[in-house]
């Protein structure tokens, strides 16, 4: 699939992944329509790397981090976790697999529970998987506050008694007590300010060069996601459009939405004049998405097949991976043009067989 598959030590898989969720019902609890946050969507992370997820709000990130982890379950396809095939898996046999799978929510105010000490948030889960002697649990809760820059006064203290950067680090060593192997970071660093921020993402580089950690890291900040991750995946209404290694991919994007998306990062330098592409119009709805790509409405290099046929993620070298009409080869594009008609054909057929029918009514 990519260059990045080519690393044997891949620590998670996930193949042709899909999550629908039902909207509205008939009388006999029929869904109606199906909401698509995650479509299709297919990669891999190497052992010890860090893979970005961007994309605008909505596009299915959150949603695809949750369904990865099985916090909520699968529509399709599979998620293949250390070898292991986990979106059929039991909950006892989830149950192990907690300690090495975690997630550090975005909201670090309503993800900590307020009546419960720093102490007791951390320390629960270590309890409940027996990761060390209970005799042993104060003194282990307190090396990885320490780790997470939280001093050992805290551990009695209360979530209210702590500012946002704060909380999050609490949050960071709630999922770092259970030594996991794969976090799932959704947006962590969004609720802060940015000179926390910066505090936050230095943390998490430290804690994967010290503890050998995988990240899924999600955001909507492409300066972030520049700065800690290795590879980068774009995200447009539950597809996966572009991905490729982060230097690749920010010095060469070749999908026009990942160009659009890179165009709106401000640049530190008064004098620079950035040639910003400004998409038009909404992202579409992903309970009736548009046919063919569903970038196309919104793409200023929109082609007749684009409204035809979805693209497939192909790889146009070195490991750089696009989902774009643009891209194909002479053969495809003739193979693509023809089976454009064919669909054209097939339209004008069934329109005429309805035309029929009404007409016969």
């Amino acid at each position: 699939m990519s260059q990045v598959e080519k690393v044997q030590d891949n620590i998670l898989e996930v193949r042709h992944l899909k999550k629908y969720f039902p909207v509205g019902k008939t009388f006999f609890g029929k869904p109606l329509a199906f909401l698509k946050a995650v479509d299709d969507v297919s990669f891999v992370i190497p052992r010890g790397s860090t893979l970005g997820i961007v994309g605008e709000s909505g596009c299915g990130k959150t949603t695809l981090g949750r369904t990865i982890l099985n916090l909520q379950p699968a529509t399709g396809g599979e998620v293949i976790f250390e070898g292991q095939e986990i979106t059929h898996m039991s909950k006892k046999e989830l149950r192990q697999l907690r300690t090495q799978m975690q997630i550090v929510f975005q909201d670090p105010y309503s993800s900590l529970p307020p009546r419960s000490t720093v102490g007791e948030i951390i320390g629960e889960a270590v309890k409940v998987h027996n990761i060390v002697p209970k005799e042993e649990l104060r003194d282990y809760v307190i090396s990885i506050m320490k780790k997470c820059g939280l001093q050992e006064f805290h551990y009695d203290r209360f979530p209210h008694e702590f500012s946002g950067g704060q909380r999050q680090r609490i949050c960071i060593a709630r999922a770092l007590a259970v030594k996991p192997t794969f976090v799932v970071c959704d947006e962590p660093v969004s609720a802060l300010d940015v000179s926390i921020q910066a505090q936050i993402v230095n943390l998490f580089k430290e804690l994967q060069q010290q503890d050998d950690l995988t990240y899924m890291f999600i955001s909507h900040d492409l300066s972030v996601v520049e700065h800690i991750s290795s590879h980068v995946g774009v995200m447009y209404l539950g597809n996966m459009m572009e991905m490729a290694e982060k230097t690749e991919l920010f010095a060469n994007p070749k999908h026009p939405y990942t160009q659009a998306l890179l165009s709106a990062v401000p640049v530190p330098d008064p004098h620079y004049k950035s040639n910003r592409i400004i998409l038009q119009g909404d992202i579409p709805s992903p309970i009736n998405p548009p046919k063919g790509c569903k970038f196309h409405t919104r793409c200023n290099k929109c082609m007749e097949e684009c409204k035809y046929v979805t693209p497939s993620l192909n790889d146009t070298g070195d490991g750089h991976l696009v989902a774009c009409h643009l891209y194909l080869n002479d053969e495809d594009k003739a193979a693509l043009q023809s089976k454009v008609e064919q669909i054209k054909q097939e339209e004008l057929m069934q329109a005429e067989a309805a035309k029929a029918k009404s007409e016969k009514k």
